[in-house]
């Protein structure tokens, strides 16, 4: 999959139309006008650039457009997520989740599944992480 860079408030667009589908601009902008404070025209902007990116697409009916998720958001979380851990040393992705879990709120069954997780892994994971950064971007001796 094409990796593709969206802003935060790309993300908060997007949040919406995965959760509602089909949807106008002016439903998407009446969702975030609190919160973000935006007029209709900065939501009209931020749906623009994602349709151009291939993140949404769109459908005419009469004069307006419906607005569906081209992506899905599990996937689009994913690229995300890898495209973070892929510019860190790879020795210090173990604190970095670390420092993510420590940080986000999880449900007793959310730690369940990272305990389980976590145990699947350790079967088959190395005694070291080995650093594949360029000799001068982490702190790892090479």
């Amino acid at each position: 999959m094409q990796e593709t860079q969206i802003s935060p408030a790309e993300w908060e667009v997007m949040r919406v139309v995965w959760t509602t589908h089909p949807i106008t601009s002016k439903e998407i902008g009446e969702i975030l006008e609190e919160k973000m404070e935006w007029k209709l025209a900065t939501t009209k902007t931020l749906i623009g650039r994602l349709v151009k990116k291939g993140m949404l697409r769109t459908e005419s009916r009469g004069r307006q457009f419906d607005y569906y998720p081209a992506v899905s958001e599990v996937n689009s979380v994913k690229e995300a997520a890898d495209s973070l851990l892929s510019q860190v040393c790879t020795k210090k992705i173990g604190s970095t989740l670390k420092m993510m879990i420590e940080d986000s709120v999880l449900s007793k069954d959310d730690l369940d599944d990272l305990e389980k997780l976590i145990q699947q892994k350790k079967e088959t994971a190395p005694d070291e992480v080995k650093c594949g950064c360029t000799p001068g971007q982490c702190t790892c001796k090479h």
